[in-house]
């Protein structure tokens, strides 16, 4: 292993996780995984991600690594004014990575619902019911395809949101 390679994180967790904890850990430990396996295209999905620990330092870090030339991040949330508000270290970084960043708001009006979920095009976790903190995660194409295809359609309905920088007049 050279300087510029980075170990290979440990196999993301397959199967049904519980607890809020579990969760905010699952997520780190996809964002490290996204890092050193380049994935692409990835999709993070949430009403409005109030209790993802986007804002800490290690998963900035994290997508810092990840983002480079031909990759591509969507973000769908029915609002993202909690985002902004919480997370100030993602809105920069968002602002420095806006040429691979796209954002959709998706109304909770209509089917299906908007799903907190993270997809890659190997990896997938859904939490199933984020007030007890139930999640599932996997590798598997059903699962992934099935996920993929219920954010494909919020995002088709969905219009262009949190944008890079704010105009003002």
């Amino acid at each position: 292993m050279t300087s510029e390679t980075s170990p290979l994180p440990p196999p993301l967790p397959e199967g049904r996780i519980q607890g809020r904890e579990a969760f905010a850990d699952l997520v780190r430990q996809a964002v490290q995984t996204m890092a050193v396996t380049r994935w692409t295209p990835i999709v993070f999905s949430d009403p409005d991600f109030a209790d993802w620990p986007l804002g800490e330092r290690a998963v900035i870090e994290g997508l810092h690594a990840w983002a480079g030339r031909g990759r591509q991040i969507r973000w769908l949330a029915h609002d993202f004014s909690a985002l902004r508000q919480l997370h100030p270290r993602l809105v920069q970084w968002r602002t420095t990575w806006s040429h691979i960043v796209e954002a959709h708001a998706c109304s909770s009006n209509g089917s299906p619902a908007l799903p907190s979920a993270i997809w890659t095009p190997v990896w997938c976790m859904e939490r199933i019911d984020p007030e007890h903190g139930v999640m599932v995660a996997g590798s598997d194409a059903p699962r992934r395809l099935a996920l993929r295809e219920r954010l494909q359609a919020c995002w088709d309905r969905g219009t262009p949101s949190f944008p890079a920088s704010v105009l003002g007049l």
